[in-house]
């Protein structure tokens, strides 16, 4: 066992935070703290490093294990260039090779004599290096700090210069260098884009030690954790598996406490309706019946009621009037910024009515540009935008440029609604939790969260049948984000959206947009089918030179057959994988079967029997010849299947 959490508590200006929480973790584990922000789950992370004292229990690391803690915000400065940065984390393997260095321009001047012990030194120095890995320590510092997004231009940087964002990676960078038997995340996945994220995924999988870190990131967490540590009301409950296991398991437990609560709740008020009616009758047999009954409610252990879901922010976005099939046109659209290279060109593409388009890509691709020209914000250097019949566009954007910041929460909504009454705006926003003066703030004195919540509330409101939404799940912790979730998805409008949210995407998207090297690739699926296709288109691309006609853009007049033929080759596909499968498993139990064969025929005892042996040769050369035919036959399923 690595860590042993046992008994923590921890109360602030009154509010407890953590009430006996417990749990262990092992030598190579991988766990996720999970809850609704503010359940104290960086608390845990600050109590398990000794940066935070707690009021009681106790926190137990293996002897001689080091730790490594990655917190929200880091303070690197200095004029050290961010590959320096991380080069002198291990500055042992630095001092050993300087030494090395040293030592083999010396050898030439050392007496003869000393020869042999300078050399047994020197192997000994040279040995030990190779064991730290240090010849290829700086080509892992190299694969660190791009596949943390940074290029090799971005090297000589100083960590004194860089944003807030770029300093979190060089922190995860140099983390990651160490090597600590536990490493403490808080939120990880903040500042990568969807390529470093799947990178640290990786990294984190392979990695040595144990993994402890807090995440809003659910896909992530799904592939990367195999334990889940729930804070709720100060309470700890741990799951085994990553994070949709454990969103499973908790709505079964969940429904189960509040069945068993509701029916304790039903015994008791059955038990005191009874009680009522005996005393009513007001005689003794019938006082003495309820007075047995009131010490038989005093004696019943209260099943406590499980804490509800966050669902007061129930999201309804169902457009007033429906649009036409066609709801969306783009034809050629290009765009470049001060005389730069153009971030895209020539871009075309048609969305339709009912339709969840995520636009995905790499930070710095277009995406958010896009957004703002279908919404007439910016203007394309060249293309033109049709929108379709009937359709009204609701815009969310991730800088909420469309709220005003000297105006209340309450005047930004009745300025752009002056029909609506008090009560339906005061309503609207309590849906989205603010509630009581809440609803008096200013704009500019709300977090990024909250305003997100507030642009969310206008849409509500709005007439839109098409939503074009920036980053919609930006600051929202868990609970949020799945409320979103279910609503986009039971939403009958259509809806464009740009996130770096996977889990979001998997949930909600019917068609993938990849904006990459200034053009689209399609998938018609969510973010799993999309992973499960990128490696094949690309390798299409490559080939026809025409990326999009691995899987085109699908025109009105042809979608439903696009939907039925991808449909048949989902289907297919897993026919093949099946089969090949079964392929692979017959081979190996024959296999298996030829090696048991030729061990019988090279037994001593059967040398001298004529018929056994004949009989064992037969059975090798069937054995063979089936072997033969199912290798070509899995050749050729490999074919298929790639």
């Amino acid at each position: 066992m690595l860590l042993s959490v046992s008994g923590i508590e921890k109360t602030f200006a009154g509010k407890t935070v953590l009430k006996d929480a417990s749990f262990t973790l092992d030598s190579r584990e991988k766990a996720a703290i999970v809850g609704i922000n503010g359940a104290g789950k960086s608390t845990f992370l600050n109590i398990i490093t000794g940066e935070l004292d707690t009021d009681a229990g106790t926190v137990a690391l293996a002897q001689g294990a080091v730790t490594g803690y990655l917190h929200q915000n880091q303070n690197l400065h200095g004029t050290q260039s961010i590959y320096e940065e991380l080069l002198h984390v291990r500055q042992d393997l630095l001092d050993e090779e300087a030494a090395i260095v040293a030592m083999e321009k010396n050898m030439a001047g050392v007496p003869e004599g000393k020869l042999t012990g300078y050399l047994e030194k020197y192997h000994a120095l040279s040995d030990d290096f190779q064991r730290k890995n240090g010849y290829a320590y700086k080509g892992e510092v190299t694969g660190i700090l791009k596949g943390l997004g940074f290029s090799e231009d971005d090297f000589r940087l100083p960590v004194g210069t860089l944003s807030g964002g770029q300093k979190t990676r060089v922190a995860l960078g140099k983390l990651l260098l160490m090597k600590p038997d536990l490493l403490l995340l808080d939120e990880p996945t903040n500042h990568l884009d969807i390529h470093s994220i799947q990178w640290l995924e990786g990294y984190l999988n392979s990695y040595p030690g144990a993994v402890l870190l807090v995440a809003h990131d659910r896909y992530f967490m799904d592939r990367t954790v195999n334990k889940i540590i729930e804070i709720e009301n100060g309470h700890c409950t741990v799951f085994t598996g990553n994070y949709t296991d454990y969103s499973r398991k908790k709505e079964i437990i969940r429904n189960m406490q509040m069945k068993e609560y509701l029916n304790q709740q039903r015994d008791i008020q059955h038990q005191e309706a009874v009680i009522r009616k005996l005393k009513q009758f007001n005689r003794e047999k019938s006082i003495r019946r309820a007075e047995s009954r009131e010490k038989m409610l005093d004696r019943i252990t209260p099943v406590e009621k499980p804490e509800e879901l966050n669902d007061s922010m129930q999201i309804r976005l169902s457009p007033r009037v429906e649009s036409g099939k066609d709801v969306l046109s783009v034809d050629g659209l290009s765009k470049a910024f001060d005389g730069n290279a153009p971030l895209f060109k020539d871009l075309s593409f048609e969305i339709y009515r009912g339709e969840r388009v995520a636009l995905i890509g790499d930070n710095g691709t277009g995406k958010t540009t896009i957004l703002k020209i279908l919404n007439g914000i910016i203007p394309a250097d060249s293309g033109t935008v049709r929108i379709g019949t009937k359709v009204s566009i609701g815009y969310y954007d991730q800088e909420h440029h469309v709220l005003d910041p000297d105006k209340s929460l309450f005047d930004e909504l009745h300025d752009a609604y002056p029909d609506l009454d008090n009560t339906t705006i005061r309503s609207t926003l309590a849906a989205f939790l603010f509630t009581g003066d809440d609803v008096f703030k200013l704009i500019r004195d709300l977090s990024g969260g909250e305003r997100g919540r507030v642009s969310l509330a206008k849409l509500m409101l709005s007439n839109a049948n098409f939503l074009i939404l920036d980053e919609p799940t930006n600051h929202l912790d868990i609970t949020s984000k799945e409320i979103l979730e279910s609503a986009i998805n039971s939403y009958t409008g259509t809806v464009l959206y740009v996130s770096h949210d996977r889990y979001f995407i998997n949930k909600t998207a019917t068609r993938i947009m990849e904006l990459t090297e200034g053009t689209l690739l399609n998938y018609i699926g969510n973010y799993d089918y999309y992973l499960e296709k990128k490696e094949a288109v690309t390798a299409a691309a490559k080939i026809s030179g025409t990326p999009d006609n691995a899987e085109p853009l699908p025109k009105s007049e042809n979608r439903a057959e696009q939907f039925r033929k991808d449909k048949e080759a989902k289907k297919e596909e897993k026919r093949r994988k099946a089969a090949l499968k079964d392929c692979e498993d017959t081979i190996g139990r024959l296999e298996e079967k030829l090696s048991d064969i030729e061990r019988e025929m090279a037994d001593p005892a059967n040398s001298t029997n004529a018929g056994k042996l004949g009989e064992l040769q037969k059975q090798k050369d069937e054995t063979d010849s089936r072997l033969e035919a199912l290798y070509e036959q899995w050749e050729q399923l490999s074919q298929e299947v790639l």
